[in-house]
């Protein structure tokens, strides 16, 4: 049985499981991919920080590995294939066969009404939230299914759990991760590989600093049951417990980190 611990000056729960395991995060230079990134690391993984802009990828490694962990920075668009394997060959040559897969890429939950949705914003954000999710997967299932072991984490969202002011096309696609998760964690789990999902409601970001005010930000964290926002930590902490020899016996699993605002 793995014991967990906290760190009295980090407040990082630690799995000594993870120590030596390689990790990939996509969307991982900022917000809740950064946060896990910077949690596997300080668990003693290995983590390859994957997004698109160079300078919150640099950022982000670079915090990381100023803690004395080993972190790998690679730009990848996820909704390209050859990317893809370009980030698969240059993880393994550096880091070597992943044991941990997050893919967190995607996020384009902005709101827009169903009735003024086009067509080509509908295929986007399936595209970016989606299909980025089975084409990381598919390039990375392999190695997995070599080895006979692995851990796929998925992200979801709360938009796919229940209506929410975010699009149709977002809720879609996220509803879609988790339908493709359990999928997944069906079809290998007699390979050793888990698979899980996280179902994040509204989580305190920069995007989020951005597009709504302080004093909206505050009437938001009131409709909670636990009466605050998330924040990308709080998520970081679910990804180490799913990552880990702790839920050995969890796979399939959507996992609402959602404040009690999401109970089912």
């Amino acid at each position: 049985m793995t014991r967990t611990s906290t760190d009295p000056e980090t407040s990082t729960v630690r799995y000594p499981d993870l120590a030596g395991k390689v990790a990939v995060i996509t969307g991982g230079s900022r917000g809740i991919g950064a946060a896990t990134a910077g949690a596997l690391a300080a668990n003693g993984s290995a983590v390859a920080v994957v997004g698109r802009d160079r300078a919150a990828i640099t950022a982000t490694v670079d915090a990381i590995s100023g803690q004395g962990a080993t972190a790998l920075g690679v730009r990848a668009d996820c909704t390209d294939e050859d990317d893809l394997k370009a980030l698969s060959r240059t993880v393994e040559e550096r880091l070597g066969p992943v044991d941990i897969l997050a893919t967190f890429a995607g996020g384009n939950g902005m709101p827009v009404p169903t009735n003024t949705e086009t067509a080509g914003h509908w295929r986007e954000v399936i595209e970016s939230d989606l299909t980025s999710t089975f084409l990381t997967v598919s390039t990375f299932l392999p190695t997995m299914l070599t080895q006979q072991s692995g851990v796929i984490i998925t992200m979801s969202s709360a938009a796919a759990r229940q209506p929410a002011k975010s699009s149709a096309a977002y809720a879609a696609a996220k509803a879609g991760v988790i339908a493709f998760s359990r999928h997944l964690a069906s079809e290998f789990a007699k390979d050793g590989i888990r698979v899980n999902c996280l179902a994040p409601s509204a989580v305190e970001n920069d995007k989020m600093r951005t597009w709504v005010s302080e004093d909206d930000r505050k009437a938001l964290a009131s409709a909670f049951p636990l009466g605050r926002l998330g924040q990308p930590e709080d998520i970081a902490t679910a990804s180490l417990f799913l990552a880990s020899s702790a839920s050995s016996w969890i796979t399939g699993v959507t996992l609402d980190v959602a404040g009690g605002r999401i109970m089912v």
